[in-house]
């Protein structure tokens, strides 16, 4: 069944300076880098949009920075946020997706509409072992003003400093063969993927 109490949102606003050009424009074997990000949240949820400054996508919702300036993650957060109380009283979360994660599991959708419904915490992030993922993320559409007073007013920037001082709970994802949460920043980690993918489909892992 599709989900629309969160609204998913694919982060893809970044300058991928590391890479040398966008990364959602990437070819990873036959698709583009997005597209395997948005494959998987179709079938989950009833509404995506993509967060970009640069490009826009054929058939998705997408909207550039409410802040200008390159701030990262959290301005793009708080974009998805100003979007979802405009357009639909429903939503009371958002879903945050890197748009350069292309083995990450689909269980992590199922987790985050479990979490939820549990209202335990207004902000989830997912964990691997010891590592924390925080652009995979569950957001309370509660934490809105505060959120865009830590980045206008006190310089907010950092998306794990401002989740540790709002208080964020971790959701615990099965380590598998290889790293599902595995981005791609520079042109040696596009290899690296394209190496994961031949070894899946010759059940090498």
């Amino acid at each position: 069944m599709t989900e629309d109490n969160i609204l998913a949102t694919v982060l893809a606003g970044g300058k991928s300076r590391r890479f040398g050009s966008n990364k959602s424009e990437i070819m990873l074997k036959d698709k583009k880098l997005i597209d395997y990000t948005l494959e998987k949240l179709k079938t989950e949820f009833k509404k995506i949009i993509i967060i970009s400054n640069d490009l826009n996508f054929k058939n998705y919702t997408t909207i550039k920075d409410c802040i200008d300036g390159q701030l990262g993650p959290l301005v793009g957060v708080l974009t998805a946020m100003k979007w979802a109380k405009k357009n639909n009283n429903k939503y009371n979360w958002i879903a945050t997706f890197p748009c350069d994660t292309p083995f990450f599991n689909i269980s992590l959708i199922e987790k985050f509409k479990k979490v939820s419904k549990k209202k335990d915490s207004k902000l989830y992030f997912a964990k691997i072992k010891n590592k924390r993922h925080n652009i995979f993320g569950l957001w309370s559409l509660e934490l809105i003003d505060e959120l865009e007073k830590d980045l206008v007013v006190n310089g907010a920037r950092k998306v794990e400093d401002w989740a540790n001082k709002i208080g964020v709970k971790a959701i615990n994802i099965e380590n598998e063969k290889y790293d599902t949460f595995f981005n791609i920043n520079t042109k040696e980690d596009l290899k690296y993927a394209t190496d994961i993918f031949d070894k899946i489909n010759n059940d090498k892992l």
